[in-house]
């Protein structure tokens, strides 16, 4: 399921044991015993007095934190902020033993919310689908050509690292870090706290969000709002990791950082130091030449400047809110047709070298 085991939660006796190859990660027991050790990044296990499971909380962390493999696959210490691309969620929640609320919710059976959330795939959530209840995109387009139909309607789970200084949050701007925080933790993870968006009262665009008065969310007492500055300030803590040596071509990455502010027209948006919009960093489809379904499903119709501070920790799974560019030399080619950049083949890798040198100072001495 892609789940994330810290390292440093676990007795070292445990440790020798997994590098050993003596434990069985895949035994239900085996989980058990790592969620009483708190070791499982972004849950919570609370057990009966019996030692057996009761109930498991999240956090954020479940999406928006990995490890970095110092002990074995998917086991090492953490690194907060980094998109876990290889979290299925989907496939989480379609093994949950009752969908059926979820299946009300939507007015549908639960073979077919099943079906949907399987489709979601490895590193990617849906978090409008709650929302709208639309599960796919019917005509994904890209430079005017259909690139692929009915594509699931998930985004790629993004990394919450590098937000300081960037105004609206998630791939289409639904708002600042603080509201998302707040949105998730009610709507998505279903905390008990106090939501509030009228924007969601739009049956048109959010016919499941308004008849269920989701942007109308009060609970006494409220648990979700006293933590939500602590959270946003420890956020706001987690800069942008730089790449480790030896992953980009430095020569390479100069030219290209020249390219980036010139030639390429990157910086036309991506404005350092956060490589996003200073003020509103939202753009129609048409600007960026791929197709408004995601964007339609947020209140504004627009697409985000992504911050790409960072890129080389979430090159699985492609770029884009849906992961449509499956490497970043994709995407230059995307940029350079879209807006008839004339990027010569030695321009296009110098400039992706670049992107995988973020955040650094190659180029800008």
């Amino acid at each position: 399921m892609g789940l994330k085991v810290d390292v440093d939660a676990l007795p070292p006796a445990l440790q020798a044991q997994i590098k050993q190859g003596r434990v069985n990660l895949d035994d239900p027991a085996v989980t058990l015993a790592l969620l009483k050790l708190n070791s499982v990044v972004g849950l919570t296990g609370f057990f009966q007095p019996n030692g057996s499971l009761k109930s498991v909380g999240i956090q954020c962390a479940l999406c928006h934190s990995s490890v970095d493999n110092s002990l074995a696959p998917g086991i090492g210490h953490r690194l907060d902020g980094w998109a876990n691309r290889d979290l299925n969620v989907g496939a989480i929640v379609a093994a949950a033993p009752n969908l059926q609320p979820v299946a009300d919710l939507l007015t549908t059976d639960v073979a077919t919310v099943q079906t949907v959330l399987r489709s979601w795939g490895p590193g990617k959530f849906d978090a409008e689908l709650l929302m709208d209840g639309k599960a796919s995109n019917p005509q994904q387009v890209t430079d005017g050509t259909v690139t692929g139909t009915n594509v699931s309607g998930a985004a790629l789970i993004p990394p919450a690292f590098g937000l300081a200084g960037v105004n609206l949050h998630t791939w289409t701007g639904w708002g600042s870090v603080p509201y998302w925080n707040a949105f998730v933790a009610n709507l998505e993870m279903h905390g008990k706290g106090t939501f509030f968006d009228s924007r969601l009262d739009n049956a048109d665009q959010f016919p499941i969000a308004a008849a269920n008065h989701f942007g109308h969310v009060v609970n006494d007492p409220d648990l979700i709002s006293p933590k939500l500055p602590a959270l946003h300030f420890y956020q706001l803590a987690l800069a942008a990791p730089a790449p480790p040596n030896g992953t980009f071509q430095k020569d390479a990455a100069n030219n290209g950082s020249k390219l980036f502010d010139g030639k390429a027209k990157c910086s036309t948006c991506h404005v350092v130091p956060t490589a996003s919009d200073p003020g509103w960093n939202l753009h129609k489809p048409s600007e960026v030449c791929v197709d408004s379904f995601q964007a339609d499903r947020a209140p504004d119709h627009e697409y985000r400047t992504a911050p790409l501070n960072g890129l080389w920790t979430h090159t699985k799974g492609g770029f884009y809110h849906d992961g449509r560019f499956p490497t970043l030399l994709s995407v230059v080619n995307h940029y350079d047709s879209c807006m008839s950049l004339g990027l010569s083949s030695d321009e296009k890798s110098d400039l992706v070298e670049y992107l995988k040198s973020l955040p650094g100072t190659e180029g800008r001495d």
